[in-house]
């Protein structure tokens, strides 16, 4: 066979790429900066597909895949960097997807987060979301909060509920539980109900990806912990009411209240490619729960938080339309990225024309 998987992980650490994927019928293909390349080299027939999937799968694993179809687990390769896996089949073939996991944790500005998210790290309780699209960095600003917290608080015992665990932790001032579904617990739901016996200050809820594990984290938070947790929104009103609407009618103004006093904040990102340099960037919009917003989100009017995130700067709050126009006016993303990304394209077109505008002024001043 052409290709080792070794030599393939090592390509992927080396260049910086964030996944590999092998497939059938194609050589292995690396995302770089958001970009799919293909390794040079023949395609992969299904024998070295499966070949390649076997020298980093358990055989309890292919059990899995062959029963269920698909299977998630994290891999150390090495010292190196670790992958979050995902082995499937299609078409009746295995195929590999591998996320470069690194090894180092960012600080909050090497994300590129305002210095004010960082006061909701030390907050006694409530619930914290970061949301963004797969691939959109949530995994490593969710990591770098715990690692922040895990350094400078001596008086936090840290639960993390993970499939798989991505990011490993060592104790530092906190105490750190790291619990991983399907190994250690069968499912988040029930993690998050054990985790409440487990004496925690602060819990990570890898993915709130149905009702019963909704449920469970809302309850964390207002039985005083901090509790951080991911959905796959972009933007806080979409975010608050795709969690209003996972439950039933009956229930959903209660969630409205229960919602409204433990919500601290909605973090959503997204990864863009620079235009300055190779890279991507990570753009956001960040909702701090103010008294107003409070109110917004207890009488179904969460349409009416976008105003309040415009004119809550003092809070730390931004909206994302103002981080990409900053990010514009450094020169780091371009006007196609600021548009296709925009939540009001119409603003942002006119705010372009007068910054545009702006410029052409300047430069007629300037030639004087």
């Amino acid at each position: 066979m052409s290709y080792s998987m070794s030599d393939l992980l090592q390509l992927v650490v080396q260049e910086g790429a964030s996944d590999l994927h092998l497939r059938v019928g194609l050589p292995p293909v690396i995302r770089l900066h958001g970009i799919l390349h293909k390794v040079e080299g023949p395609a992969l027939r299904t024998e070295d597909t499966e070949d390649l999937m076997r020298t980093i799968t358990s055989e309890d694993n292919i059990q899995q895949v062959r029963e269920r179809g698909t299977v998630d687990f994290g891999f150390a390769f090495g010292d190196l960097a670790r992958f979050r896996v995902s082995v499937f089949k299609e078409k009746g073939h295995f195929g590999v997807v591998a996320r470069q996991i690194p090894n180092k944790m960012l600080t909050l500005e090497q994300i590129g987060l305002p210095p004010s998210t960082k006061e909701l790290l030390y907050k006694p309780r409530g619930l914290v979301l970061v949301t963004g699209p797969t691939g959109s960095g949530k995994t490593t600003t969710l990591a770098s909060m715990i690692n922040i917290i895990n350094e400078e608080r001596d008086d936090a015992h840290i639960i993390t509920i993970e499939d798989p665990i991505e990011y490993y932790h060592k104790h530092k001032k906190a105490v750190i539980t790291q619990r991983e579904v399907n190994v250690d617990v069968p499912n988040f739901a029930e993690a998050l109900r054990r985790a409440l016996r487990q004496d925690p200050d602060v819990i990570l809820v890898g993915e709130m990806r149905d009702l019963e594990t909704i449920d469970a984290a809302i309850t964390a938070a207002e039985t005083g912990h901090l509790v951080f947790g991911t959905l796959h929104t972009t933007g806080a009103a979409k975010t608050i009411d795709r969690i209003v609407n996972a439950f039933p009618v009956t229930q959903q103004e209660q969630i409205r209240i229960q919602l409204s006093t433990v919500l601290q904040a909605v973090i959503s990102q997204l990864l863009l490619p620079r235009c300055d340099k190779p890279g991507r960037v990570a753009v956001f919009e960040i909702m701090i729960n103010t008294p107003s917003i409070a109110a917004l989100i207890r009488d179904n009017k969460t349409f009416r938080i976008q105003s309040d995130i415009q004119t809550g700067a003092k809070y730390g709050m931004v909206t994302l339309d103002s981080f990409l126009l900053d990010k514009y006016q450094q020169g780091i993303i371009s006007q196609e990225e600021v548009i296709t990304k925009a939540q009001d394209p119409t603003s942002i077109l006119l705010k372009l024309q007068e910054l545009e505008a702006g410029r052409t002024i300047e430069e007629i001043e300037g030639r004087k």
